[in-house]
């Protein structure tokens, strides 16, 4: 190489893949180390709160005033079910832990709601996220009785 020729400056960018000149990564690099992908708190949510509904004897979700303020909104024209409702996240870049507040259906037993819910929640949530789940805690705050719906009711005096 003589004096006049210029070498082109390559550096490491923050993900260390090689950068060369004004900052462009090359273009033989793999898709998957060209950016950063990050999942909102959100999208574990409500992955989390359907995989658990997905299991027999769940009868709803969330403690007694979460339960409350969902009945009203699903009956409002135009409100959408919480999917979320009873389900708290914290996500990290590459890990996820979860809670979970349960009701359960009379008769049904709880430990094995509980490990069926735990285990399609994990399975879930890292098929479709790629995070690792760190734990699926499990709260039952509830036990749904044959007839409680009906209780739900106003009672009429007049026919």
């Amino acid at each position: 190489m003589t004096a006049t020729q210029e070498k082109t400056p390559v550096r490491s960018d923050h993900a260390g893949s090689t950068v060369r000149g004004g900052g462009r990564t090359q273009v033989d690099e793999p898709g998957g180390t060209r950016g950063k992908t990050s999942i909102a708190d959100t999208v574990v949510v409500k992955i989390a709160g359907r995989a658990a509904r997905e299991i027999p004897g769940v009868h709803d979700m969330g403690g007694g005033l979460s339960r409350t303020l969902g009945a009203v909104r699903d009956r409002v024209p135009g409100g959408r079910p919480n999917v979320g409702r009873g389900v708290k996240v914290e996500v990290g870049e590459h890990q996820a832990a979860i809670d979970v507040e349960l009701v359960v259906e009379y008769g049904v037993p709880v430990p094995d709601v509980a490990r069926d819910v735990r285990d399609n929640v994990i399975a879930a949530v890292e098929r479709i996220t790629g995070l690792e789940v760190v734990e699926v805690n499990i709260a039952v705050t509830d036990v749904h009785l044959p007839g409680d719906d009906e209780d739900d009711a106003p009672e009429t005096r007049v026919a």
